[in-house]
């Protein structure tokens, strides 16, 4: 029991280290407490300024937007002044236009109905003038016609006199056995029978004049040379070459067929002498229209 009841007291020490702790960590709080009043009320003043700065732009801005809007209300005013200025100018020109236009198109119309009247004059005129130039024409070529019909009438009956001069040389031409013993065509004895023979159309008539030379005359297709002539008995001798043959045909008269055959024709070649002169033969040479490679 004396031991339990036993009791000893701490030493002093130890209490008074508590008691400085103590003191201190008080003393440290009341140092934050009076740093964190400072700092509030620093904050306090610097908020007091920062909602004095803010109402003063608040204002400044109110004030602004008053002055804005008034700048803008008189900017308006002003716009639809010149808006309405614009309009009344724009109204005022366009009724000049309008007014101009019009003086225009009255001042075209009038030119135009001007330029119609001189047209439909010309018109007239140029239409009488072609009238008066179709009469003249008409007349003219009534005359002409008349005139053609005339003509028309000369050229029949010539056409008429032609034919009947044709019938009579026909006529005249005489069909006579050539010395091959073979009828001929028409013979023409002079040169209007040449032509009438020619325009029968018959044969190709090649007329030609044969003197009495060395060289062999080209008439044709053939050659011929002279050999001898006696003008007093009308007689003569000549030579013939066709198809690359010469023949003698001697002691001839006029108006003779001279046959001959070739062998581009199964008709015979004729050669026929109407005069006979010194040293000089004329006639005429007449072939078939038809020969073979042709």
């Amino acid at each position: 029991m004396s031991d339990i009841s036993h009791y000893e007291q701490p030493p002093s020490g130890g209490s008074n280290l508590t008691k400085a702790l103590l003191g201190g960590a008080i003393a440290a709080v009341l140092v934050a407490n009076v740093y964190m009043f400072i700092q509030l009320n620093d904050l306090k003043t610097k908020m007091a300024t920062a909602q004095d700065a803010t109402q003063a732009e608040i204002e400044v801005l109110k004030e602004n937007s008053t002055t804005m809007s008034v700048a803008q209300r008189e900017k308006m005013a002003s716009l639809q002044s010149d808006l309405a200025s614009a309009r009344r100018e724009a109204n005022v020109q366009v009724s000049q236009v309008k007014k101009e236009a019009l003086s225009y198109t009255e001042e075209k119309a009038q030119k135009l109905e001007q330029e119609q009247r001189a047209q439909a004059q010309k018109v007239s005129g140029d239409i009488a003038q072609v009238n008066n130039s179709v009469q003249q024409v008409a007349s003219t070529t009534s005359a002409k016609i008349a005139e053609t019909n005339t003509d028309v009438s000369n050229v029949k009956s010539q056409v008429e006199s032609t034919k009947t001069e044709l019938n009579k040389t026909i006529t005249d031409l005489k069909k006579v056995t050539g010395d091959l013993g073979i009828t001929s065509g028409y013979v023409a004895t002079n040169g209007k029978e040449i032509d009438m023979l020619r325009k029968l159309g018959e044969r190709n008539i090649f007329e030609f004049k044969l003197a009495k030379t060395k060289a062999p005359q080209r008439v044709g297709d053939v050659s011929l040379l002279l050999k001898k002539v006696d003008q007093k008995k009308n007689r003569f001798t000549f030579e013939l070459t066709a198809d690359d043959k010469l023949v003698e045909k001697k002691d001839r008269t006029i108006n003779e067929p001279i046959q001959f055959m070739t062998s581009k024709a199964k008709q015979p070649y004729e050669i026929v002498i109407n005069r006979v002169d010194k040293d000089l033969i004329s006639g005429y040479l007449a072939t078939p229209k038809v020969q073979e490679g042709r």
